[in-house]
């Protein structure tokens, strides 16, 4: 119990200094408000394996691996700079969730198929133009079938994610909802958050 406090203490702390540096430097960070929103859906789902697409910092896959139900439950993260994701391995062990959180470095589309673990939730917040072709590299290979998908900026980025869209919300194979929000740290431009079920999950109550 003792050394759970001490985890949710560091965690906690490094959310907060991300949300400052992400504030002060326009860091495309998801943030506190989509992130409530986000760890609403984590805690409803409860899955045990997280895929990510783009780590940026890690504020989402610290948020997201902090809520995560199960103790051998773990979030993948996949960034394509190497840079950013020594900056975000840093933060990921200073909030102390080095056990929870593996970043991958490279392109989602080479490294997903050669993925083992299966995953219950992914959240897509890289290339715009890209997220069908992260969804259905994933459907192929990882993504289990009543999985969650979550992808951001479809409001403020639908323009290039027309294809996205259409599939999640069109082809019969998802329920999707569209989450209206803000753009992260800019109150006056709005966004939004698409979340998609697959079909065979059924559970349909409102988030």
């Amino acid at each position: 119990m003792h050394n759970n406090k001490i985890r949710n203490d560091k965690t906690s702390k490094v959310l907060m200094s991300l949300v400052k540096m992400a504030e002060k430097e326009f860091v495309p960070s998801i943030g506190p408000i989509k992130g409530k929103i986000v760890a609403k859906i984590v805690k409803r789902y409860k899955p045990r394996n997280i895929l990510e697409i783009g780590t940026l910092y890690g504020y989402s896959a610290i948020l997201m691996a902090s809520m995560l139900p199960s103790s051998d439950g773990k979030v993948v993260t996949i960034e394509i700079n190497k840079s950013v994701a020594e900056a975000a391995n840093k933060n990921i062990e200073d909030a102390g969730l080095s056990d929870k959180i593996e970043i991958i470095i490279g392109n989602a589309l080479d490294i997903i198929p050669k993925l083992d673990q299966r995953f219950q939730l992914m959240f897509l917040d890289a290339a715009k133009d890209e997220y069908l072709g992260y969804l259905k590299s994933a459907e192929k290979k990882c993504l289990e079938k009543g999985a969650v998908v979550i992808a951001d900026n479809v409001k403020v980025s639908k323009d290039e994610m027309p294809d996205y869209l259409e599939y999640v919300r069109y082809s019969g194979l998802y329920e999707s909802e569209t989450i209206e929000t803000i753009l992260e740290f800019t109150p006056n431009i709005k966004d939004a958050i698409e979340v998609s079920i697959k079909i065979d999950q059924m559970k349909k109550d409102e988030l």
